[in-house]
């Protein structure tokens, strides 16, 4: 996570806002009231997604019983019934 202070962040605010796009590095940008950390919209959707399924009962248990199945245990994608 790069750190700059707001003052720095005003002057570079453009590259800054296109390095966090680029390279999805989180930017915290310290004030006098606080900070602010700037994430670049596919980082916070995927956020955002993780702590939906986190809220679901059971989930985190099936997606790491799904991790630690061996591929050759799994169903091949086509055969998948959606």
């Amino acid at each position: 996570m790069l750190h700059v202070n707001v003052t720095n962040f005003r002057k570079n605010i453009f590259g800054l806002l296109e390095q966090t796009v680029t390279y999805n590095e989180p930017v915290n940008v310290s004030t006098k009231s606080g900070n602010v950390v700037l994430l670049s919209e596919d980082d916070y959707n995927g956020l955002m997604e993780t702590v939906y399924l986190m809220s679901i009962p059971g989930m985190k248990e099936k997606l790491v019983e799904g991790k630690n199945t061996p591929i050759e245990k799994c169903i091949p994608e086509d055969e998948v019934e959606w």
